[in-house]
């Protein structure tokens, strides 16, 4: 779904990303890990194409991402959920899931199914966005994301900051997206438990590099947690 080739991304003098590679396949949730401060978010604002690289390619199936701008990649079927989450807090929640529509054609509903994956945004959707809890704000994301029906969702951290009943309720949706076969889920995270959970391949980035990368059923095997404890 996503090929990502030798991407090279610098600020001023600072070679931030340094020849990045990977690819997220439909049907997988591919899961990135890092401490703060090694590229991850410069990585997924490169993808969106918030920042234009230096070098290398993206790809979102045979469609070269590289000229696209970041609201044709959205058009395109890339969903992007921010760390932070970035909802609109003087909207409503049914207007911030609307805002996800916005490629659409007018009139188009908000679908149902979301309101099945995060059953409290249907109690709350005539409430601002900025008067709901932390993990709420968290779905209500998500959700706005999932209302284009991306072919692949970009999640910047969705566990900070967030309660533990609610980071398992985003576990379940997100290995519900992915079983459905049809999208391609990459996931960023520094909560290792919960991403070694999800996670059907992993990679481990450090100054800019892809420095480690395999299966997710092989992530306590190949010592995944103590590296990044380093």
């Amino acid at each position: 779904m996503l090929k990502v080739d030798n991407l090279h991304q610098f600020y001023g003098g600072s070679h931030i990303l340094r020849g990045v590679g990977f690819e997220a396949r439909a049907g997988e949730v591919t899961v990135l890990l890092g401490r703060n401060g090694v590229g991850k978010t410069t990585l997924l604002k490169t993808l969106m194409g918030l920042v234009q690289p230096r070098s290398g390619s993206v790809q979102l199936g045979d469609t070269d991402l590289k000229p696209r701008t970041p609201f044709e990649r959205a058009r395109l079927g890339l969903g992007y959920v921010p760390q932070g989450r970035e909802i609109f807090g003087r909207l409503t929640v049914e207007e911030n899931l609307r805002m996800g529509l916005a490629g659409k054609p007018g009139g188009t509903p908000v679908p149902g199914e979301l309101y099945e994956l995060f059953p409290v945004l249907k109690q709350m959707l005539g409430r601002r966005g900025g008067d709901l809890s932390g993990g709420q704000q968290q779905q209500l994301a998500i959700a706005r994301a999932l209302a284009a029906g991306p072919k692949l969702l970009i999640l910047d951290e969705p566990t900070e900051g967030i309660q533990p009943s609610i980071i398992k309720d985003i576990g379940r949706v997100i290995r519900r997206l992915a079983e459905r076969g049809s999208m391609a889920i990459l996931l960023v995270e520094q909560y290792y438990d919960f991403a070694a959970e999800l996670a059907d391949q992993y990679l481990v980035m450090e100054r800019g590099e892809i420095v480690m990368r395999g299966r997710g059923a092989e992530m306590a095997n190949d010592g995944v947690r103590e590296r990044l404890a380093i």
